[in-house]
């Protein structure tokens, strides 16, 4: 057989195999853009779990008319345009892969408009990257993209979803993790016309600890430390809970590194290092944590859907970690 090269559409959807593994990821993927867009504001509606709707709706920047078909083409973006760039990335999104690889395996449709335009834009996609033909809206400043019928037109990978309330469950325990990211957003979910939660968005500290304590519960607030820590260019804040406060799951452990949401086994390795003497073996800690660091220090770009990622040094964040909650924990041992 000859080589050739692959459609557009099939090239996307093969991206999509990495990025779109379900439909919260497709809510991760498009939050992710919220954020990016400078959004205080995020309406979250969801129907059927998400296989039949998935509606992000946001007050940030919006996109001009004319970025709108390369913001539905592969490796287009406005996030980086250097290697140095790249090697510093501080956005959330950077890849230029999602919408078109969502738009490959759903009917999406972007409705924008930026501040001063007199209308808003709105185009559809099925990512083959051709035929858009933005038609004015009436859409208030912003950016709302309509995903429906996920994975209609790939019905292998339609068959591997699981039950509605499973998918759902997976798409508001995600949302609750982004919101624990942003205290100056707002985030409203709804599902199958039903609001969720609607948390407000504040950045005093009395507010923070109610948005926390309405997504982790008013008992970690109680049995918790504030903690803030900082060394050799490295700064760890946020909530520790007390080792009488523990799970038999890691299902309450929130870290977040230069407020990107992300899972590490050096992380887990630190904080199960400083937990070790005073925690029962089986059981594990609640946290919200945030890291700051020099974005140089850190490789987001260690996997598509960016939920891992790669200290450059190591062994400093490691060390670090473990110095910082060892001595949180110290003063409160039995």
């Amino acid at each position: 057989m000859r080589i050739q090269s692959l459609p557009i559409q099939l090239i996307n959807q093969i991206a999509a195999g990495e990025v779109v593994e379900r439909p919260s990821s497709v809510v991760k993927e498009l939050i992710e853009n919220c954020f990016d867009a400078g959004a205080t504001q995020i309406n979250i509606d969801i129907e059927q779990g998400g296989a039949r709707l998935i509606k992000i709706r946001d007050n940030g920047c919006g996109i001009v008319k004319d970025d709108l078909p390369l913001a539905l083409s592969r490796h287009a973006t406005s996030k980086i345009f250097t290697l140095q760039d790249l090697e510093q990335v501080v956005s959330m999104g950077f890849r230029g892969e999602a919408l078109p690889s969502i738009s490959s395996v759903a009917k999406l449709t972007l409705i924008s408009r930026t501040a001063g335009a007199e209308c808003a834009w709105r185009v559809t996609a099925d990512g083959s990257e051709s035929n858009f033909d933005p038609k004015p809206d009436s859409h208030p400043e912003g950016t709302t993209i309509d995903v429906r019928d996920l994975f209609y037109n790939t019905p292998a990978r339609r068959k591997f979803l699981k039950s509605e309330k499973t998918e759902f469950t997976h798409i508001e325990a995600l949302i609750k993790r982004m919101a624990l990211s942003r205290f100056d957003t707002s985030f409203r979910l709804t599902h199958n016309q039903k609001e969720i939660f609607n948390l407000k968005a504040g950045l005093t500290y009395l507010s923070k600890t109610q948005r926390i304590a309405n997504i982790c519960g008013p008992e970690f607030i109680d049995h918790s430390v504030n903690i803030d820590f900082t060394a050799s260019g490295l700064q760890l804040s946020g909530w520790v809970g007390l080792p009488t406060f523990s799970r038999s799951q890691q299902d309450m452990q929130f870290f977040y590194v230069n407020g990107r949401l992300i899972r590490d086994k050096l992380v887990s390795h630190a904080v199960k290092q400083a937990y070790q003497d005073v925690l029962f073996h089986g059981r594990h800690p609640v946290f919200v944590l945030y890291l700051m660091l020099d974005p140089t220090l850190v490789d987001v770009n260690a996997h598509p859907a960016k939920l891992e990622v790669r200290f450059r040094e190591g062994r400093l964040v490691h060390d670090f970690l473990f110095t910082a909650l060892h001595r949180s924990l110290a003063n409160l041992r039995p």
